[in-house]
């Protein structure tokens, strides 16, 4: 075997290009399991980022289920989720051009889907079946009034005539998760109201269906402002649960009709911030036998757990990142990841524990000739201001063809994820290779406000966005300087949307990182305030401060407002359709840079929404994230 190549690090060839990973990766989610069939949804690059419906039959193989036409996919609360529904042989979906809910029968494969409803402005979610009343219970978002004033409610749609509906529940700003009870007759929901967020504070609802499908008897069963509840479910047996963070965590709890009780404490989050509607994280395969995921320091287990006792049982399985998990006789399915192996439908059988990948978002991370040059995470805790401390992901640079120079040390990328109130996961992912391979360092961080480690480390961004996170990233990456892992003289940061906004505050209030990349991240939290969609319009209440009342804070920590305290360059990527976070918010940060004569990139990308999903476009952003830093920090040699 020939001997490494010594060169700097930051200029390594790789075989992980952008090309194999727009070529390769598929984003999968919304796993279904319907009698022996078992379905999922692929957010497709190669195809202009079109969400389609694939359904595996009991016998292996393998098809498309959306036409070439249709795109699954809701804009309900923008980041969608819960667009599919999937009983018997026959699919309901909702249509991302026009949000029309369409019935696509499965028996009838020749005959194109067809619309249920045909009001423009309606968008549709999170559906379950009403098969005695032979109706469809959605959440539906009313945008017809205009923006200004959309309405969120629980709807039932006829589910084999014209579509007609009927409002069920409405009143508050949001509802979520709607679930009938096996017998019919019961409705549970969630429900909230801003300034809240879904993780903040919400409330879980009951009420009885009569026979034509009116609500009666509407009661609170849990929740208030201050109790995040989420994904209410009914057991086999008539049983309502749920999961509630009232212990500071979010738990699996009971209600009988009478009180709620927990049905296992433990200090590990059993539920996910519902960012995205039709989450899915336990799941019941008898009265008495639940099969659940939930995540202790950053890393998911599976177990069963036994209602009755609450015995905990953990599953062996060789995945660390679990999630949209479903179960039937025999069988569990669930999208499953680990730091050895990329994000991938997984059915695990019962009785043996033996797990077979039905699908790999990115089949590339198991050819045996690129795992030499994948990075291993060392999951890692640091401190951080106030005495306390945070946790990250610490890849180092690898490559077997590569060396570097006696006594260089890396680069470091460090990644600021978005949400705030999201969380980097050690799923192998060939965009975090891409940077590795080459020789940079990657430190993905779970700033304080990150989940998956309680409600008080959640808590922790409560009037401190643009500071605590800004803070855990930069200290993180002084750790790994100090310890003589990275360079701490060539630095970047990159994040998308919330993690595009810690970057611009990282790089315009701190004297720390050389570079950085803004991802359609926020630069002015004032515009922000009064210009984005209903679920996040109140976001910035918790996180800042009321507005206009704080307006002072909104200004203070806006990056467009201190644009000339950036001394270092900036590349902006940005949709031109994105909703949550509008191009105007990036221009003005763009222009401001430039007025400074600053090196600034701005990359326009038509037709994309809040992230990019065209495989052109992903690659051209990845490609020129990659010559921005070299040019600047590594090629140049340049120390700002």
């Amino acid at each position: 075997m020939p001997s490494p190549t010594i060169a700097p690090y930051g200029s390594w060839k790789s075989p992980i290009t952008s090309d194999l990973i727009v070529a390769e990766t598929t984003r999968l989610g919304g796993v279904f399991v319907e009698g022996a069939d078992i379905y999922w949804l692929e957010m497709r690059p190669r195809e202009g980022g079109r969400s389609v419906l694939v359904r595996r039959l009991a016998d292996g193989r393998v098809a498309d289920v959306t036409p070439a036409s249709f795109n699954a996919r809701t804009r309900v609360h923008e980041y969608g989720g819960g667009s599919v529904l999937v009983a018997g042989e026959t699919v309901w979906f909702s249509n991302f051009s026009d949000q029309f809910l369409y019935r696509q029968s499965l028996r009838e494969s020749d005959r194109a889907p067809q619309p249920l409803s045909s009001t423009r402005g309606f968008r549709y979610a999170d559906g379950v079946l009403d098969r005695a009343r032979n109706a469809i219970i959605y959440v539906r978002e009313d945008h017809t009034a205009g923006e200004a004033d959309v309405v969120n409610s629980i709807v039932g749609v006829d589910a084999i005539g014209a579509g007609a509906e009927r409002v069920l529940v409405s009143g508050n700003d949001f509802y979520s998760c709607p679930r009938l009870s096996p017998d019919g007759i019961r409705l549970a929901w969630l429900t909230w109201n801003h300034p809240n967020m879904p993780w903040d504070g919400t409330e879980l609802w009951t009420a009885e269906v009569t026979a034509d499908g009116v609500l009666t008897s509407l009661q609170r069963v849990a929740g208030g402002v201050d109790e995040s509840i989420c994904q209410p479910q009914w057991s086999p047996d008539g049983q309502l649960y749920f999961i509630s963070d009232r212990s500071g965590w979010w738990n699996i709890y009971c209600n009988d009709g009478r009180e709620s009780r927990p049905i296992c404490l433990r200090d590990a989050e059993f539920g996910r911030p519902q960012w995205v509607l039709g989450l899915s994280t336990y799941a019941f395969e008898s009265p008495d036998r639940i099969i659940c995921t939930y995540s202790e320091r950053g890393t998911d287990r599976l177990a069963w757990l036994t209602p009755s006792t609450g015995k905990l049982v953990a599953i062996d399985v060789p995945y660390t990142d679990i999630q949209d998990l479903r179960v039937a006789p025999g069988r569990v399915v669930f999208q499953g990841g680990s730091p050895t192996d990329c994000s991938s439908i997984v059915a695990m059988d019962t009785a043996s524990g033996r797990c077979d990948v039905l699908r790999r978002s990115s089949p590339a991370a198991s050819d045996p000739a690129l795992r030499p040059y994948f990075s291993r995470p060392e999951a890692i805790e640091f401190p951080t201001n106030g005495g306390l401390t945070a946790h990250g992901l610490f890849y180092p640079p690898n490559n077997p063809d590569y060396a570097p120079a006696p006594r260089e040390v890396p680069p470091l990328l460090v990644k600021s994820h978005g949400g705030p109130t999201g969380a980097a996961s050690g799923t192998l992912e060939l965009l975090t290779q891409f940077w590795t391979s080459r020789g940079f360092a990657v430190l993905d961080v779970n700033y304080g406000g990150s989940s998956g480690y309680g409600r008080q480390y959640r808590n922790r961004l409560r009037g401190q966005w643009g500071v605590v996170d800004v803070d855990d990233c930069i200290n993180g990456a002084r750790q790994l300087g100090a310890s003589g892992r990275i360079d701490p003289n060539r630095t970047m940061i990159t994040g998308g949307s919330a993690g595009g906004y810690t970057t611009l505050c990282a790089l315009t209030f701190r004297d720390f990182f050389k570079a950085g990349a803004s991802h359609y991240g926020v630069s002015d939290l004032e515009a922000l305030a009064r210009d984005t969609h209903k679920f996040e319009s109140r976001y910035l209440d918790r996180l800042i401060g009321s507005y206009p009342e704080k307006r002072d804070l909104y200004l203070a920590r806006s990056p467009i407002n201190h644009a000339e305290r950036l001394g270092v360059p900036v590349i902006f990527f940005q949709g031109d359709e994105d909703q949550i976070v509008p191009p105007n918010q990036t221009e003005k940060m763009v222009d401001a840079i430039r007025a400074q004569g600053l090196p600034v990139g701005y990359l326009l990308f038509a037709g994309e929404q809040h992230g990019l999903r065209e495989a052109e476009n992903i690659k051209r952003a990845l490609d020129a994230e990659l010559y921005f830093y070299s040019a600047l920090v590594l090629r140049a040699g340049l120390r700002f």
